[in-house]
């Protein structure tokens, strides 16, 4: 199976680790430990609580799948030095029609977080702005329609 690279922050590498720890060592044994007691509570086909500790062991094990294949096909990246927008970048741009520029940080899908000024390298805009260097136009598209800009500075 051929697993595509994902662009990790060491300190998001470092936040997942530790998650997959606790789930792997707490949350089994809370999920474990609240299955056991709601087995006690009698007939476990008409039992909800019962339903709904499976329900949170199968979500448990989920996460634990998707952090471990994430750790598995990550690529650390360092923080950007360079003239020409990638991973890790912080990218200003100015939108046409806008009076005001707009920074942000390209980081992976698993990072982005538009209120902290990270958007995804596979965003729309995320993709229109990678590889673009200070003073090269690009455009995206939105629901309202294309939209273009300018790259201002790169970090």
């Amino acid at each position: 199976m051929n697993e595509e690279k994902v662009y990790l922050s060491k300190e998001k590498v470092e936040e997942l680790k530790k998650e997959l720890e606790h789930l792997k060592t707490d949350g089994r044994k809370e999920v474990a430990e609240r299955l056991e007691y709601t087995k006690s509570l009698g007939d476990i086909s008409e039992n909800a609580e019962y339903q709904d500790a499976r329900d949170e062991q199968a979500a448990v094990e989920e996460r634990i799948g998707i952090i471990e294949s994430l750790l598995k096909s990550a690529v650390v990246v360092s923080v950007h030095k360079g003239d020409i927008a990638d991973m890790g970048s912080v990218v200003t741009i100015a939108l046409d029609g806008s009076e005001k520029n707009q920074t942000y940080t390209l980081v992976s899908s698993e990072e982005a977080s538009v209120e902290e000024g990270k958007i995804s390298n596979k965003s729309p805009l995320g993709e229109a702005i990678f590889g673009k260097k200070k003073g090269d136009t690009f455009k995206y598209k939105t629901p309202r329609g294309e939209v273009t800009g300018v790259i201002v500075k790169v970090e």
